[in-house]
């Protein structure tokens, strides 16, 4: 599924590619993807003749704000889940077999919706009504990794007499928005902590370095366009580069890149976590050292949030 970073990338790609463009119509070929309004062709009227303003993230919901003559037109929502995918191109251009809503715009532009595996999702949102009214889940997420409400306070507060493998943890999105398997498990790493481990059992310091980690790991995949290992593209089509950098995701039986260990793989509340037992041991200090062969990329040290900004929850 695609997480944070990959969600990130697709909605910077719609700011520079579909800001300011009216949707003149659009087609809805699966029905179910629609979440709201009921009825598909309730969907079209309620989003034909809008003007994009700007496309949030929230978690990993897409969100944009509509207007239309000047007077807000409620907001357009898309939650990508396991396969989706928001491609830019030109409307003459051959349908995709898995293609599910096309959006039409000026000048022969068309903004496509594919779904091989069919759980993505889209939601018109009513200019009466705000988006965590009609998406529901919104309103149960945590704060977003970048926001100054994600705090050590907050996250050490959090984990406090939780009895449950920190991995499990960070996948609930309750704790923070956005995150999933790939990088929970890359966050964990660079802080050389065992998924394993209990989050009551986790030190001070070891939560500041995993808060640390999990803000420099986003980044980092943010600035590779996300992670491509089977449906994630671009808006363009293009995939993302992280997954050619991870330090431990998908990599069972690899050698880790810092201390030559081979990455092992267990199953955790039917989640596999991918870990070097070497570097990361449970209930003790990992014996590899950051960032040998990688340069300063594995280093925490010195760590500078360089986060996107923010205007309440939304990432802008």
């Amino acid at each position: 599924m695609p997480e944070l970073p990959e969600v990130e990338t697709v909605r910077r790609g719609l700011n520079q590619m579909t800001l300011n463009q009216t949707i003149q119509g659009g087609v809805v070929l699966l029905d179910r993807t629609i979440a709201h309004p009921d009825r598909p062709t309730d969907f079209l009227t309620g989003i034909q003749g809008t003007t994009l303003v700007e496309w949030h993230r929230r978690g990993k919901y897409l969100l944009a704000e509509l207007v239309r003559d000047n007077q807000a037109a409620g907001w357009l929502g898309v939650h990508l889940r396991m396969t989706g995918q928001l491609l830019w191109g030109t409307q003459d251009a051959p349908v995709q077999k898995h293609c599910r809503v096309r959006f039409f715009f000026a000048d022969n532009q068309e903004l496509r919706f594919v779904d091989q595996r069919t759980f993505g999702q889209i939601w018109w949102v009513p200019p009466e009504q705000t988006p965590e009214q009609v998406i529901t889940t919104l309103a149960s997420l945590g704060p977003e990794p970048f926001s100054p409400e994600f705090s050590v306070p907050y996250f050490r507060g959090w984990l406090r007499d939780r009895q449950r493998p920190i991995k499990n943890a960070l996948l609930d999105q309750t704790l923070v928005a956005g995150i999933g398997n790939i990088y929970a498990d890359e966050s964990l790493f660079l802080s050389k902590i065992n998924p394993q481990t209990h989050c009551a059992s986790l030190k001070p310091k070891q939560i500041q370095l995993l808060h640390a980690a999990i803000i420099q790991v986003l980044q980092d995949s943010i600035g590779e366009g996300g992670t491509t290992f089977s449906d994630f593209r671009d808006i363009k089509g293009i995939n993302g580069n992280y997954g050619n950098v991870a330090w431990v995701y998908d990599r069972e039986g690899q050698p880790c890149q810092t201390c030559g260990a081979p990455i092992a793989r267990v199953k955790l509340a039917g989640r596999s976590a991918h870990f070097c037992p070497d570097c990361q041991p449970v209930g003790g200090k990992g014996k590899g050292k950051r960032g040998k062969g990688k340069g300063e990329r594995g280093s925490l040290d010195g760590f500078v949030d360089c986060s996107v900004g923010a205007i309440g929850n939304f990432c802008l």
